[in-house]
């Protein structure tokens, strides 16, 4: 059955192509290849202010440059978030565009007693983490810990599950068969929409 998936393409850089935006590529080749609805959103070519307040959490406006990126979540099936690990934890931009987009309203919402309710449940969602390190280094002696925090406080908390994760690490030292052997393993997650 045909999905309806997101890539979030999160480098900040939008000056030049890096090996993020071959791998939202790859993913997005194999999931169209296996008849899904793909979406792609890359967040360098957003403009967008980071949030300064709860009540702008709260209560503020979208900007209206991220109705689309909400939208196309909200509809989502299955949701690919592709970024590199920098000072150990996603780039700034990821996690102010998380910030603007989880709001109360989009991805949750406040009830009288109890915990919040989870209004992205149903989706699945893909994490694609490049770094420098040794990506077991970072599992296993960092415990991957900005990718814990991301599901757990942030994507498993609006509803979001499964989250399966792929690190590739080294990757400014790997060599082009590596690299292209990791862009097809994500071609083949891309393929299963998984």
């Amino acid at each position: 059955m045909a999905r309806r998936v997101v890539i979030i393409q999160g480098h900040p850089d939008a000056t030049s192509s890096h090996f993020c935006h071959g791998l939202a590529d790859a993913y997005a080749e194999g999931a169209k290849a296996a008849g899904n609805a793909v979406t792609r959103i890359e967040l360098a070519k957003l403009d967008f202010p980071m949030l300064r307040s709860q009540s702008e959490f709260e209560s503020g406006t979208l900007p209206e440059s991220l109705n689309g990126a909400r939208d196309a979540i909200v509809s989502a099936d299955h949701i690919v978030l592709i970024f590199p690990l920098w000072l150990g934890t996603m780039p700034a931009l990821v996690k102010a565009f998380l910030e603007q987009i989880m709001r109360p309203g989009v991805a949750f919402a406040y009830q009288s007693k109890g915990l919040p309710r989870k209004l992205l449940s149903g989706r699945s969602a893909r994490i694609i983490v490049t770094m420098g390190m040794p990506a077991f280094a970072y599992k296993f002696y960092f415990f991957a810990h900005a990718v814990r925090a991301l599901n757990r406080n942030i994507l498993g908390f609006v509803g979001i599950g499964p989250i399966r994760t792929t690190l590739f690490g080294r990757v400014a030292e790997a060599s082009d068969a590596k690299r292209r052997r990791w862009l097809d393993e994500t071609r083949d997650l891309g393929s299963r929409a998984g």
